[in-house]
């Protein structure tokens, strides 16, 4: 049965990269890190490998990452591996540079959190120079989004083209969308997209798995003389997604079983473990989704948890799908999983009225509706205003 509930020797250098030790958060852990940083700059002062130098300002900043309970010292690990990646980037390290940028983009290194392309792009540039994939695609997507430069999709084609050619799946991906739906000043051609969908897909890693779920969906519809429906196939590349972590193959996968799609046999335990896998990496959609099973629960499988429902749909609501905002007004409002309370049950009720939800609306207005909270044994929905 399942449970898904939402509650040898080694040398110096082997002892010096060994991190296992460390725990975040304690005095003891933050003595063993500055031991640790302390011996790992001795090592890397000694060399004048920039690649050397480099792992230790991304270990120095890993660990600021891991540091809760002392803002001086996490503030001067970020400080000092700022400090060495500039002045590794000001020597053409393309690592360096690629890595500074993300710090910038990602807002670590500013006080407020605040993201700063205006630093990121330029150093995304540099890399890119010096053939660094990750950098090219970066510099591509600022150029498409206007982030810290102008837009300008002439150029942001071209970085992604030289990205392309380096193999970086993304890039490739792109290029493939760009190419099917006459993107970036790309004429219409199809073909060729599909053909960069391939590309993309056999490089394809769990960052960028986008390529696989693309080309599952296009072997359900299917593009006239150049890619024929084939739904087994378009299941496996979702299988491939869904192995990889991506959650809109994963929630697909848990639609093919909850019920029947795609050549798919109902199987309740595989429609819950997409679902799941999907849940986890916050797909608003497959949370609503586990909130209907569990309201019914499926014998051997899965066991009916009302406390369980209410959690998943409380969770789905929290991003803002409308149906289990109303889901969660009406557990509220009915004791459903939780207390009883009619106040928050009516905030849930306006959340989901302002994202359209059309019985939310009705049960402001006062006027009554049928509300039932059960499904088929077989997994198909009933007529019902909660799911």
């Amino acid at each position: 049965m399942m449970n898904l509930s939402i509650a040898g020797s080694t040398s110096n250098n082997d002892q010096l990269l060994d991190h296992s030790h460390l725990k975040p958060g304690s005095k003891a852990s933050l003595l063993s890190y500055n031991q640790t940083i302390n011996m790992y700059r001795e090592n890397a002062k000694k060399t004048n490998s920039p690649d050397i130098q480099c792992d230790f300002a991304i270990f120095m900043v890993e660990a600021a990452k891991s540091i809760v309970d002392d803002d001086t010292t996490r503030s001067e690990y970020l400080a000092e591996a700022e400090k060495l990646l500039k002045q590794l980037s000001a020597r053409g390290h393309a690592e360096s540079q690629y890595y500074l940028g993300n710090l910038y983009a990602s807002g670590l290194l500013s006080k407020k959190g605040k993201n700063d392309f205006d630093k990121a792009f330029p150093l995304f540039v540099q890399a890119s120079k010096h053939s660094h994939a990750d950098a090219a695609f970066r510099t591509a997507k600022c150029y498409e989004d206007s982030l810290g430069c102008r837009k300008d999709s002439s150029k942001a084609l071209q970085f992604y083209r030289k990205a392309a050619a380096l193999s970086h799946p993304g890039a490739m991906y792109r290029l493939g969308l760009a190419e099917i739906n006459g993107e970036l000043g790309i004429s219409k051609n199809p073909r060729d997209g599909v053909k960069w969908l391939k590309r993309a897909e056999e490089g394809a890693t769990s960052e960028y798995p986008h390529a696989i779920h693309e080309l599952g969906q296009l072997h359900e519809k299917g593009i006239p003389n150049i890619v024929f429906v084939d739904l087994d196939y378009a299941v496996s590349l979702y299988a491939q997604g869904a192995e990889l972590g991506y959650a809109p193959s994963a929630f697909r996968l848990g639609e093919c079983y909850e019920y029947g799609k795609l050549n798919c046999k109902q199987d309740p335990a595989l429609s819950i473990h997409y679902y799941t896998i999907a849940a986890q990496q916050g797909h608003r959609e497959a949370c609503f989704a586990l909130t209907a099973w569990y309201l019914v629960g499926s014998p051997h499988v899965l066991p009916q948890s009302d406390e369980e429902a209410y959690l998943w749909a409380k969770r789905a609501a929290e991003k803002e799908l409308p149906k289990a905002e109303y889901a969660v007004g009406y557990f509220t409002e009915s004791g459903i999983g939780t207390q009883k309370n009619p106040v928050e049950a009516m905030e849930w009720y306006k959340k989901a009225a302002e994202h359209g939800d059309k019985r939310a609306i009705q049960r402001l207005q006062g006027k009554p509706s049928d509300q039932k909270t059960s499904k088929k044994k077989d997994g198909k929905d009933e007529d019902c205003t909660i799911m």
